[in-house]
């Protein structure tokens, strides 16, 4: 994009880039839908992992601990196919709630700045739901589960899952020698998330604005180094930067981002007439 590229090199820009969490950021709340994204996450652990005790319970411990279910699930020694549970997750998702979103569609196109999504879904749920709200080309890319852990084995291991990690112990208990398993899946709210973004995308985080519905996803992000603005609540603490209660919101709360624009066509007007002077001359 030709007025992106003299926006980033203008040197007094404050932002070069603008990163987009999806869910319950670029469309609300209350759509609805990840309600049931945890209802599908409930019945693949269910049906597809045989758990049945505590099935909601463990689902939350997971995502309090590791940032997301799937990530947890692995951590603890299930074994199942990525593609599987991300087309369980979010395939039968109904979609038909999201709605076009021309007013966030214009307010993204009038900034000439790298726009970014950083979702830890995977690219199907993100590419159908940019779709339904009309917004598939606002952003320059996508960075999502797959572009973290493009190299992550799907192949179901039959010999895994035998010896499952008692997550509800260890959260009953009070016993500090108990070590929790790692996981092998890249995620926010975890700064190998962020770093990987950063350089797979060449993003100065120094001049970055990262919207997300989850404080700690924030917070996170500003530990390295990023500028931060929460979706879904007006209400700041501590390592969110701005606080909106709706992603339409953000022209009246960063109006810099449009005072910019002035800018860039001051210089761009400035470095017209200083050509035609030239020439003239």
């Amino acid at each position: 994009m030709e007025n992106g590229d003299q926006f980033t090199q203008f040197s007094d820009a404050k932002y070069e880039c603008l990163l987009f969490d999806l869910d319950d950021t670029l469309y609300p709340l209350n759509s609805g839908l990840s309600k049931e994204v945890s209802k599908n996450i409930q019945e693949f652990m269910i049906e597809k992992l045989g758990i049945e005790e505590k099935v909601p319970e463990l689902c939350i411990s997971l995502y309090k601990i590791y940032g997301t279910t799937l990530a947890g699930l692995r951590a603890i020694g299930y074994d199942f196919d990525y593609d599987d549970f991300h087309s369980f997750a979010h395939g039968r998702l109904p979609y038909d709630r999201l709605k076009p979103d021309p007013v966030l569609r214009n307010l993204l196109h009038s900034l000439p700045i790298r726009k970014l999504l950083f979702t830890n879904g995977d690219m199907a749920h993100a590419t159908r739901a940019l779709q339904r709200l009309g917004l598939e080309d606002c952003f320059e890319g996508i960075l999502c589960f797959e572009t973290l852990n493009p190299n992550k084995e799907t192949v179901v291991d039959e010999a895994a899952g035998s010896v499952v990690f008692d997550i509800d112990q260890f959260m009953s208990s009070l016993n500090s020698d108990i070590d929790l398993p790692k996981t092998p899946i890249i995620c926010k709210p975890f700064e190998e998330a962020y770093k990987q973004v950063f350089e797979i995308a060449n993003i100065n985080p120094q001049k970055t604005l990262f919207f997300d519905d989850s404080v700690r996803n924030l917070q996170a992000g500003k530990s390295v180094g990023l500028h931060t603005v929460l979706i879904g609540s007006s209400q700041q603490t501590n390592g969110v930067d701005h606080a909106f209660e709706s992603i339409h919101n953000i022209r009246e709360g960063l109006p810099e981002l449009w005072d910019a624009i002035g800018k860039l066509e001051n210089v761009s007007y400035s470095e017209k007439v200083a050509i035609e002077t030239s020439v003239r001359a």
